[in-house]
């Protein structure tokens, strides 16, 4: 008996150590999410805050990930004034993405292919709204940054507001239904 409780401990510790999985964490005050909107007439942009995540790793390879955004920081920064205020007012909305009964949003890595040395392609479930789909994307990673962009269609996730997806003759009212993230994390 004495020798398999041995054996067990044995093999409980070897696997411990051959096994070289952690959670690399980003420091949610260097990472940025700049996000780009447009419409027929123009576009939008601005930034918004991360309240954590994280890399899984295997060694040195990227085997998942969690991150979670903090959608009541969506802020404008191509306009001022009045109108800054209204339109992150109206990003806030029920009209798009409703941030008082949806405050997070999130992506969960589930695959990471690494195609060459830094340089991953990655397929996530992304969460808005309460509605997750799945995305494709490429990360490259140089020292202690990850960058990212993703091209995310707002009508998967019910954000309705002014999409021919969902409304008729909007004409020039129209905001197209795809937005870009460019996504710099700092580990």
């Amino acid at each position: 008996m004495k020798k398999k409780i041995i054996t067990l401990l044995f093999v409980a510790v070897s696997t411990v150590a051959w096994s070289q999985s952690s959670l690399i964490k980003i420091n949610t005050d260097e990472s940025k999410i700049h996000w780009l909107a447009k419409k027929v007439t123009g576009q939008h942009e601005g930034f918004i805050h991360f309240v954590d995540g994280s890399l899984e790793m295997d060694g040195d390879q990227i085997t998942g990930g969690t991150f979670t955004v903090d959608m009541t920081s969506i802020n404008v920064t191509d306009l001022t004034g009045e109108y800054k205020e209204k339109l992150e007012g109206h990003l806030k909305s029920d009209d798009f993405f409703g941030v008082e009964q949806f405050p997070q949003s999130s992506l969960t890595i589930t695959k990471a292919d690494q195609k060459m040395a830094n340089h991953y392609e990655m397929t996530a479930d992304l969460t808005i709204k309460g509605i997750t789909h799945p995305v494709n994307f490429e990360m490259h990673i140089e020292g202690d940054n990850a960058q990212t962009k993703l091209t995310i269609d707002r009508a998967k996730y019910n954000v309705r507001y002014g999409s021919s997806s969902f409304f008729d003759n909007l004409g020039d009212k129209a905001i197209y239904d795809e937005f870009e993230l460019d996504i710099n994390l700092k580990m």
